[in-house]
């Protein structure tokens, strides 16, 4: 099908979630290299890799929608909203620069071709269809309890595990180290001398399986109607008002986490097993057929050096009626989240973006690298790491 519009079939709305660009780390592990004083901006912020990133996101998405989108930036047809993370509302606006420069009567200052579009947020405490995992459930806090006890996960998780010899060593701190490591690779900063590329290659491993560990590998369905299901909801709610005949929105836009994406292709069972790198973006095309039925049609681009990668889901065609893709969708979006939730409990968001559950998996990580690598037998090794 193409990409805008054929002789079958008219795009009526583009609906996308992306990652932010390239950051600087969220936190450091406790005996890291460099202080957060070393980054410009701190830590969690937005780098100017990461504004190159958006920046060309924003012109791919132009280019690749030329025939679909206004030349000119309209109010009344697009509507974006981040996360509420300096990162996250930094990203959408570099993005927005590349989307919609602006041209003829919309230069407001020839030297300066940018002009201000809205972005929106809500408080991360309130957000729950774009900040994942979602706080205060108890109910998935039961679930990752599960997860982590279940045969399913210690499978996965066996080939990292080693015995210690009855050493306990306390790694609370260390669940983001992968993380910080791989920001301080990209932007040249010295890495300690166990982080060879062998050692990377496991963690980052280890990472992508504390993501699906979060929202998959267990119940999964279950996890999604009390997280990416509720994404799953969002949207198709969307696109759905985008077949009504009153409608004039063209784009709709959500800034958010890498674990955002992993929640919501998790949901969708269309996720590829791998972490989703900084700018990836999952689009939706809705296409109205000559017949006037209604369609719609999933892509998914992680690599700026190709075009987004076609996806299907399960159990449909592509491009997927939307009646049976609402069908399909519907065994995770759940009507009263909170009752399903369970009692709610006031507790602190961890604010990163692997987010709980990485704990474990890292200790497991870090215990394989201290013994494997022969770490542990260094003299204060654990406080040097």
């Amino acid at each position: 099908m193409s990409l805008s519009t054929s002789l079958l079939y008219i795009i009526k709305l583009l609906l996308y979630v992306f990652r932010h660009g390239d950051r600087t780390p969220v936190e450091n592990f406790p005996t890291g290299l460099h202080k957060e004083s070393e980054w410009p901006q701190g830590f969690g912020q937005l780098t100017k890799i990461g504004m190159q990133q958006q920046y060309e996101l924003g012109q791919y998405t132009r280019k690749r929608y030329s025939n679909f989108l206004n030349a000119t930036y309209n109010r009344h047809e697009i509507f974006i909203q981040s996360t509420d993370y300096d990162r996250t509302i930094m990203s959408t606006q570099v993005y927005l620069a590349g989307l919609f420069p602006p041209v003829g009567n919309q230069i407001w200052n020839p030297q300066i071709l940018w002009q201000p579009i809205p972005v929106h947020t809500v408080p991360v405490s309130e957000d729950h269809m774009l900040h994942f995992p979602s706080p205060n459930c108890p109910r998935f806090d039961e679930l990752q309890n599960e997860t982590q006890a279940s045969w399913q996960f210690q499978n996965k998780l066996q080939p990292y595990m080693v015995k210690q010899k009855g050493k306990n060593i306390n790694l609370r701190d260390s669940w983001n180290t992968y993380d910080t490591l791989l920001c301080e690779s990209i932007h040249n900063y010295t890495l300690p001398e166990w982080a060879s590329r062998d050692v990377m290659k496991k963690m980052k491993e280890l990472a992508a399986l504390s993501l699906q560990s979060i929202f998959g590998i267990y119940k999964t369905k279950d996890k999604a109607r009390l997280q990416g299901g509720v994404l799953v909801n969002a949207i198709l709610k969307s696109i759905k008002k985008a077949t009504q005949p009153s409608n004039k929105r063209k784009i709709q836009i959500f800034s958010a986490h890498d674990t955002t994406i992993g929640a919501l292709q998790m949901a969708l069972n269309i996720f590829n097993g791998k972490l989703p790198p900084y700018s990836a973006c999952q689009f939706f095309e809705l296409y109205q057929e000559n017949s006037g039925h209604y369609s719609i049609e999933m892509s998914y681009r992680n690599d700026s050096l190709t075009d987004p990668y076609p996806l299907r889901l399960p159990g449909c065609t592509s491009p997927c009626p939307l009646e049976k893709f609402a069908k399909l969708v519907s065994s995770v979006i759940v009507e009263d989240w909170s009752k399903e939730c369970g009692k709610c409990q006031v507790r602190d968001s961890l604010g990163f973006d692997f987010a709980v559950g990485l704990l474990f998996i890292f200790d497991a990580l870090l215990l394989y690298l201290l013994y494997e690598y022969g770490s542990c037998r260094r003299k204060n090794t654990y406080q040097n790491f």
